[in-house]
């Protein structure tokens, strides 16, 4: 495959090499980046940080006048050089598994990519998330392609009316105009993939996105040859009804792994960011059944062992349901002939009772194709596991098979420029691309008032951005002279600031501090202790709630006793979620427990030396403890109770106004808040190298990719050979499994231990398929069951595969607590996430 960076026009010879730091959306964490593009164009940068434009849209003679510039090229000099030594240095993967076999590359799909502004396809965290995982992947080495959808439209604009409603705009996304290149193969042809739709072929072009040393691959159905309604199946992020949805997601999972062969690379680990993905792992097993000539079946127990599916939803509603007809209608003839297998059991795949009216539950889907299953947050994985249990009837909740790698962010992202000198001050430069345990006592070394310092550095920068916003959103309203006059006046450098910026929807009660306005007033207000607040955040456009919710803030900023004081920042992006992240000396989360899986918002802060109160969900349930932050909530689930919400704001107004306030004014001789100071320090070095991009990706490699490699690769090895033997075992198990029973259990107590002896007849099931176990659940103060596994002892007379089984446990609980059990085994299955059978004793 070949490709270039391209643009509609020549660039000088002297400025060879400018066009790829363009395309490289490295420049997205690059500190240096600033000094080259402003130099280009200041205005256009300032506007809208994206280089590529600029290079598209300025004028030769421009370009001409950068290339007689000896200072401007040795600034380029100097870029491509440090470019070409981050894309070359050793990384952290290369060192720590320098055997290409240890963990081949993985295919990461997502329905939105977070990367920057310059690339407007995302709407909110899930692909805030995908795009730092993809570039905390490049900084660390880590093989990654992403591969996603390049909409024709983002997530909408938003800007505030006069009367305080939310107005959306839906700008055009101009591949042109976007970093992005089209993929061509080495004849320069635009590559191109198809999905077959009911009557028609869609036809999907490919593009290329560079994310230093990762490649984003992203897919678009405005192709000529499409008709004109297929040409708007990668129109909207999120848009339209369920066929739509699903048509989108059949491009990303089906259209997305064949884009991925298609470049002849050769994936071991297909992660599925969400249950959207989902047909990904089914057009894998497609294509191995394709090439080794296996069924649909054993091809998927040989490459389900390389799935990793991640599960961000806290709620069933949040889980992409189809009514069966639609996906028959959609799927029918893709899964009985490329699959070669009944719709009747694809469906299964996708149902809990199999009832005909049953939905097809996408997250269903995800979890079975996979071998491996995680959650974003400790608290998240007791959700998905409440979630889940069903698929898993009769296991212990501790056995259910979803584990946790709990979200982080890619710190240099999100860093503002004074944070970024500060730890270079104190840590190496390559902090972000090292493990970053060792940051956590270099932190500690920082004085008081170089922390100080910092806090009030970032106060003054997101001020000085929020009077600018403040006064371009007034003068595009019309704004009196005198009101955009005040503008260049808001907020105060030395007061409290709180940030308030997210999603406005229900469960995530943006308007908690509202609760009782005037008691907000009040803090506002006071006269020693005044608190000033920055709000921001879009609301759904078909949510009548939160698009209220947002009205509900933008009124109480008008009114005339909080103006200047209280701010509400429209078009919430990440552009303006790095200028608030940077300034506020405490950030408000506010959402009902357990509905936020994790959320990552309140970890930007961190770098900055901001501190969180926040509802003890997600993240902040496993980060807190009282030297980094404050929480709120009493770690109990309560709905959507109005009562609660009213017993928790109050909750939060205590905490102002007797602990957070008081300990943000509470100043020694020198004028620093010792205290609070004291909680930065602590927030900073425990908190911003746990929740970083950098160690959630490692514990992905180091957890799941590296395993997941190698199970795929043991399995697909010599054609398939295991995965048709697991494909065997388990249908000897669902034949059989109800013919296993038990005799009576004998226990004596000998010497301090239980013994027990217990006959199985395990039907014509082979004894060497199937463990049987002790299980005791966990006492009050442990967190893990007993489990102790059941000797094969002699045959028993006259019986086919009948066998006594014994064990021995301390005497230390009663013996009533331990109950066996029979459950299947091979050594290359994930029991129970590949097969689910149990039987107990009683």
């Amino acid at each position: 495959m070949a490709w270039r960076y391209f643009l509609s026009r020549e660039v000088p010879s002297e400025l060879e090499g400018l066009q790829e730091l363009a395309q490289d959306l490295r420049w997205t964490w690059s500190p240096q980046a600033d000094r080259i593009w402003r130099r280009v164009d200041s205005q256009l940068w300032n506007a809208t940080r994206n280089p590529w434009l600029i290079l598209e849209v300025i004028s030769q003679k421009r370009l001409e006048e950068l290339a007689g510039d000896p200072e401007f090229r040795q600034e380029l000099s100097r870029q491509l050089e440090e470019r070409k030594q981050y894309l070359e240095r050793p990384t952290w993967f290369d060192l720590r598994y320098p055997s290409p076999e240890t963990c081949g590359p993985v295919a990461y799909f997502s329905m939105e990519f977070g990367l920057a502004e310059a690339l407007p396809i995302y709407s909110g965290g899930l692909g805030i998330l995908a795009g730092d995982l993809l570039k905390a992947g490049s900084d660390l080495g880590v093989p990654i392609v992403g591969v996603g959808l390049l909409y024709q439209q983002g997530y909408f604009r938003q800007s505030i009316a006069p009367d305080g409603h939310q107005v959306e705009y839906f700008p055009f996304n101009d591949p042109a105009l976007l970093p992005i290149v089209p993929l061509r193969d080495q004849d320069g042809q635009w590559i191109k993939v198809a999905v077959e739709l009911p009557g028609r072929t869609l036809h999907l072009r490919a593009w290329k996105a560079v994310v230093g040393r990762v490649e984003l691959y992203l897919l678009d159905s405005n192709d000529p040859l499409n008709t004109p309604a297929d040409r708007t199946i990668t129109g909207v992020l999120y848009g339209g009804g369920p066929e739509l949805r699903l048509q989108q997601e059949m491009v990303l999972g089906i259209g997305g792994w064949r884009l991925v062969e298609s470049l002849g690379i050769r994936c071991s680990v297909c992660h599925l960011n969400e249950g959207h993905a989902a047909l990904a792992a089914i057009e894998r097993a497609h294509s191995f059944l394709d090439e080794e000539g296996v069924s649909f079946w054993e091809a998927l127990w040989a490459t389900r062992g390389g799935n990793l599916f991640t599960t961000h939803t806290p709620v069933p509603a949040g889980f992409d349901q189809y009514d069966p007809a639609l996906l028959e209608r959609m799927l029918g003839s893709y899964v009985e002939n490329e699959l070669k297998i009944p719709f009747e059991d694809f469906l299964r795949l996708g149902r809990l009772w199999g009832r005909r009216d049953e939905p097809f539950n996408m997250a269903y889907l995800a979890l079975r194709v996979c071998s491996a299953t995680n959650a974003v947050s400790r608290l998240h994985q007791e959700v998905s596991r409440r979630l889940f249990a069903p698929l898993f009837p009769r296991w212990p909740k501790w056995e259910l098979p979803i584990e946790v790698v709990t979200n982080g962010v890619h710190v240099p992202s999100w860093e503002h420029p004074e944070a970024d000198a500060f730890w270079n001050r104190f840590c190496s430069e390559e902090r972000w691309r090292e493990p970053t345990e060792v940051l956590v006592e270099q932190v500690r070394k920082a004085s008081d008032e170089e922390l100080w310092e910092l806090r009030n550095r970032c106060r003054c920068a997101l001020i000085t951005v929020a009077r600018k916003r403040a006064y371009r959103a007034c003068a595009c309203r019309g704004a009196a002279p005198e009101e955009l006059q005040q503008c260049q006046c808001l907020f105060d450098p030395n007061t409290l600031t709180l940030g308030l910026a997210r999603r406005f929807t229900a469960y995530k009660r943006p308007t908690l501090l509202l609760h009782d306005p005037e008691r907000l007033v009040r803090l506002i207000n006071h006269p020693t202790r005044p608190v000033q607040l920055v709000v921001a955040g879009k609301a759904h456009p078909l949510d009548s709630t939160g698009r209220d919710l947002v009205r509900q803030w933008v009124l109480f900023s008008e009114r005339p006793d909080v103006r200047g004081k209280v701010l509400f920042l429209e078009d919430y992006d990440m552009e303006l979620a790095a200028e608030i992240v940077c300034g506020v000396d405490l950030w408000v989360n506010t959402p009902r427990r357990p509905w936020e899986a994790c959320g990552t918002s309140g970890m930007k802060i961190l770098a900055h030396g901001g501190l969180n109160v926040s509802e003890l969900d997600g993240w902040w349930a496993e980060a807190y403890s009282p030297e980094v932050g404050w929480a709120i909530g009493d770690s109990g689930e309560h709905g959507d109770d109005p009562g609660w919400d009213a017993q928790e704001a109050e909750q939060l107004y205590t905490l102002l106004e007797k602990e957070i306030i008081p300990t943000f004014y509470e100043r020694d001789h020198r004028g620093i808040p010792v205290r609070w100071v004291q909680k930065m320090r602590e927030s900073m070095s425990r908190l911003t190298p746990y929740f970083s991009a950098n160690r959630m990706v490692r514990d992905y490699v180091d957890g799941y990719y590296t395993t997941l490699s190698q199970r795929y690769a043991r399995r697909a090895a010599k054609g398939g050979r295991i995965a048709r033997e697991l494909f065997q075992w388990e249908r000897e198990l669902q034949s059989h499994w109800k013919g296993i029973h038990f005799g009576p259990l004998e226990t004596e107590t000998v010497e301090g231990e239980y013994r027990f002896t217990l006959p199985v007849y395990l039907d014509e099931i082979s004894p060497d398929w199937v463990e049987v176990e002790l299980y005791a659940e966990p006492l009050p103060e442990t967190s893990a069951p007993v489990i102790v596994r059941m000797s094969r002892g002699q045959k028993l007379v006259g019986s086919i595969n009948g066998f006594l089984y014994h064990a021995s446990v301390p005497a230390n609980r009663p013996s009533s607590d331990f109950t066996p059990r029979v459950r299947p085994f091979h050594p290359e299955a994930c029991v129970p996430s590949e097969v689910t059978p149990i039987l107990w004793y009683r």
